[in-house]
């Protein structure tokens, strides 16, 4: 069984779509704040798109078809948590249209510890002269 998803994952990883493609550009090669990112990574059964092991995220990529796999999404994401992965979802047209805006979220996502949002009033004062 474990070679099967090996075997399937080196596929997936040839069939790579446009999203997947666009978004290893600046994952690869530690990019993304010197945090090793892998494509196609078996994970508890299950093949990530993306993942960092060190980081503890996951990368999902979805398409339309994922509309109808809502149930096996949740799923997926359930057993990738227990296994300690946090799991970012981000469409494809997100991807190729809106790139800065997703890797600014992964960047984020993957601090250690993820700030929260700043609270009105809250943040650098500037000084005016």
């Amino acid at each position: 069984a474990l070679r099967q998803i090996h075997k399937s994952a080196r596929a997936l990883r040839a069939a790579a779509t446009d999203a997947e493609r666009k978004l290893w550009q600046h994952l690869r090669g530690r990019q993304m704040r010197g945090l090793k990112f892998r494509r196609q990574l078996p994970i508890a059964g299950y093949v990530a798109d993306f993942a960092c092991i060190e980081a503890g995220i996951v990368i999902e990529l979805d398409g339309g078809q994922h509309l109808e796999q809502q149930a096996y999404d949740a799923e997926r994401t359930r057993k990738l948590a227990v296994n300690g992965y946090r799991v970012l979802r981000f469409w494809n047209d997100d991807v190729l249209l809106r790139t800065q805006d997703v890797l600014d979220e992964i960047h984020r996502q993957s601090e250690p510890h993820p700030s929260p949002p700043l609270q009105a009033g809250e943040g650098v004062k500037s000084r005016t002269p």
